[in-house]
């Protein structure tokens, strides 16, 4: 057992408002500079929509992430042999039509422009030429726009649905969205590690941040083409790759990234998790299904109270205040002990660090009108708590609704998830419906104890972990949300001098090997 710290995270869903003020913050530290101005380490999407860049989930497009073969893991448009053949010509990069041209507005026509009978306007120049320049797409070009037929319907993740159910998401009283905020995941088997041809990029040993040495870096672009969340970025002018860095400064120094300390909805929780980096192979390559991954995925990550792991951990160097705050983790409540997190697109195989809670709303059936007698007979009924389509009286029934008749197709959000599997998705929001449902009868009162004591049953919830669940969720102050490990400068430099390795390629003296196969 190899027991590594990853610092990982967890967005909540349901508490995005889409307002960027994350994305505007990382933006405005880490790339307001040339060559980085259509760079966004952090944004956020709507969804349904094609994101940033146009189609990144399409990997028949970029060629992303890792497949299996026969047996092993071979990266799908990278690696060394498509490395070396495409070193100098790489067709499976996103261009910057797929991101956009970033601009301005020449203000200074508007004020020094002379006295005339038109209103003088700013025109759109390009920050990359310097040149006029046609406005056609922006960052956030299809933001709440996910009903337009030239973004939403493109969306990769809506292939899989029926016609009638991708028609019926477009309808305008069906019509809905959600905001999906992405950063880069971190992951414990980074496509990108294994894809640099001169070893630039590194996976830190002491957190597990993946960071591009930019000493080292040719500017090959293979990480772009491999990582398949396209959050790599080639800067034009230092001729370097660039990307998220989880601001590693911000988190030595006790504080929060800046994307997650300016969240207005505090849907963003930081902490450490334990995991066993022996089973970073076999949880990929030896998964029969995609979605299989999922679950061992979470396997790998381990108890921080098991007394064996701590035992373990602290063999491999990991320090007690990296445990202690293990055991805090934000994350691996939602991860491990409660369920309720997801990653992102499993299937590409990068075991990636970020997790999602999936948003309940919204939640809405489209009920009309309910014959009464009917209505008694399937409140009467003895089917299963959650085969009822009628949970609730008719004072609550409309504003919970039922999961399968939820506006959101489960299919579409099982795509995003969990690698196309409805049950696990469908089992998420089982948990999430029945912390509403306790909520609701311990605030509210319309719902009765005992129909509420058996939704919990039904999905094996405890009281305490609901109660618990809801704290964090809605009550939890900065400290329940970001638990940050002390950093130790001390012994970081003590490794690095012992390695004599100043530069530190793998960093810290700690070599993380990617998948076999790479």
């Amino acid at each position: 057992m190899d027991i590594k710290s990853q610092i990982s995270m967890v967005f909540h869903l349901d508490k995005c408002i889409g307002c960027h003020t994350c994305s505007i913050a990382c933006k405005n530290i880490w790339t307001d500079r040339k060559g980085a101005e259509y760079m966004w380490w952090n944004n956020v999407e709507t969804k349904p929509g094609t994101g940033y860049p146009t189609k990144w989930e399409d990997q028949d497009i970029y060629h992303g992430g890792w497949k299996k073969d026969g047996g092993t893991l071979k990266l799908r448009g990278a690696g060394k042999g498509k490395g070396l053949a495409n070193i100098f010509h790489n067709p499976k990069l996103p261009m910057i039509d797929d991101y956009y041209e970033p601009f301005t507005f020449k203000y200074l026509e508007l004020i020094e422009a002379p006295a005339m009978d038109d209103q003088p306007t700013a025109r759109p120049i390009s920050l990359i030429t310097g040149k006029p320049m046609d406005i056609k797409m922006g960052p956030n070009w299809d933001d709440d726009l996910s009903g337009t037929p030239d973004f939403a319907r493109n969306d990769v993740n809506l292939k899989k649905l029926t016609a009638k159910e991708q028609e019926a998401m477009f309808q305008l009283e069906q019509m809905a969205f959600f905001y999906l905020p992405r950063i880069c995941n971190h992951c414990l088997n980074p496509a990108c590690v294994a894809s640099c041809p001169s070893g630039a990029i590194y996976k830190r040993g002491e957190d597990g941040i993946v960071l591009i040495n930019q000493d080292v870096c040719k500017g090959w672009r293979m990480c772009v083409t491999a990582c398949p969340y396209k959050k790599a970025y080639y800067n034009w002018n230092t001729g370097k790759s660039e990307k998220c860095i989880l601001c590693y400064p911000r988190l030595e120094s006790g504080l929060a990234p800046a994307c997650m300390h300016s969240c207005v909805g505090r849907i963003r929780y930081l902490g450490v998790l334990l995991y066993d980096a022996d089973k970073i192979f076999d949880t990929v390559a030896s998964s029969a299904k995609d979605s299989d991954i999922i679950a061992r995925q979470k396997e790998m990550i381990l108890d921080p109270f098991d007394p064996d792991v701590i035992a373990e951990a602290k063999k491999n160097g990991i320090l007690d205040s990296t445990i202690k705050a293990a055991q805090e983790s934000p994350v691996y409540k939602f991860v491990k002990e409660w369920d309720l997190a997801l990653p992102l697109h499993p299937e590409f195989g990068t075991l990636p660090m970020l997790f999602y809670v999936p948003p309940m709303l919204p939640v809405m059936a489209s009920i009309t009108d309910v014959d009464n007698t009917e209505l008694a007979k399937k409140m009467d009924s003895k089917s299963k708590f959650w085969d009822d389509k009628w949970l609730y009286d008719t004072t609550t029934k409309e504003i919970f609704g039922s999961i399968e008749d939820a506006r959101f197709p489960l299919e579409y959000m099982a795509n995003l998830f969990t690698a196309g599997d409805v049950t696990i998705i469908r089992d998420v929001i089982k948990k999430l419906m029945s912390i509403r449902i306790y909520r609701r009868w311990k605030t509210v009162g319309d719902i009765s104890e005992a129909k509420a004591m058996e939704a919990l049953k039904e999905v094996n919830f405890t009281v305490e972990e609901v109660e618990a669940s809801y704290y964090l969720t809605s009550l939890a102050k900065f400290g329940d949300r970001f638990v940050i490990p002390p950093a130790h400068r001390e012994q970081a430099i003590e490794m690095l001098d012992n390695t004599g390795d100043a530069k530190g390629s793998m960093g810290f003296g700690t070599k993380i090997t990617p998948a076999r196969g790479a």
